[in-house]
């Protein structure tokens, strides 16, 4: 079993001579769902590329580092805001692309467990075009889970998909996610309530920790504790300088 670090991400960005976030440190616990929350613009989605190892445009002062003191960008897998797949692959061509693109042997076993394990066994051979929004998002999701990597960075994943989708997204990703270190950028208090283990708000002045609600995720919408948590974010966020 690959082993699951934590990481440490600590420092500050600037874009220009202009500061991006302030000095700030974002942990993620191993084995635990980070959720990070805030205004447009703050640096959210910069952090996950910086964690990932990808171009950012802005220039980063300071460390990003495993628990176990291993290499970070190698064990991490990202999911964008937008699903990217390719319009002339079919769903399981998109799901193997990591495999294809490093020249790797494709491992069609794997891929059969993690089409049936997201509902999509059926549109195996399908083209995007084919496909409704909420299954495109379960594709962009089944090429993240293929890559198998024991931190995985979700940035906004969600935010398209209609009330009922989101909330069946939500939980099947907690289920299939489980035991690996997550972190997810969304805008979405009520999310961040259901999925976090740990819930951040970032400013323009860093990070703001926020207790998040009792139980095991996915936590239920009608639980008072995540309603309260809900409130309690929505509030925050209304109040936080951007």
């Amino acid at each position: 079993m690959i082993p699951v670090p934590g990481i440490t991400l600590t420092g500050q960005a600037t874009i220009h001579g202009a500061a991006l976030f302030a000095p700030l440190s974002l942990s993620l616990d191993a084995g635990q769902w980070t959720c990070l929350l805030g205004g447009s613009g703050v640096g959210k989605s910069t952090l996950l590329r910086l964690i990932c190892g990808l171009p950012t445009g802005a220039e980063f002062t300071g460390d990003i580092r495993a628990s176990d003191g291993g290499d970070v960008s190698s064990r991490v897998a990202y999911m964008a805001q937008d699903d990217l797949l390719m319009p002339w692959a079919t769903v399981s061509q998109n799901i193997l692309l990591g495999a294809a693109l490093r020249g790797d042997p494709r491992d069609h076993g794997r891929l059969a467990q993690i089409l049936d394990r997201v509902g999509l066994t059926d549109h195996a051979a399908k083209k995007p075009s084919a496909l409704s929004g909420g299954q495109r998002q379960r594709v962009a999701l089944a090429r993240t889970l293929m890559e198998d990597k024991p931190v995985i960075l979700l940035d906004e994943p969600f935010s398209a998909l209609d009330a009922q989708t989101r909330a069946a997204m939500q939980d099947l990703s907690a289920e299939v996610l489980r035991g690996k270190t997550v972190l997810i950028v969304t805008h979405d208090p009520i999310e961040a309530a259901r999925l976090g283990d740990n819930i951040q708000i970032m400013s323009a002045e860093g990070l703001m920790d926020v207790t998040p609600p009792t139980g095991p995720i996915p936590r239920p919408v009608t639980s008072l504790d995540v309603l309260k948590t809900q409130a309690d974010l929505l509030t925050r966020l209304r109040k936080v300088p951007t």
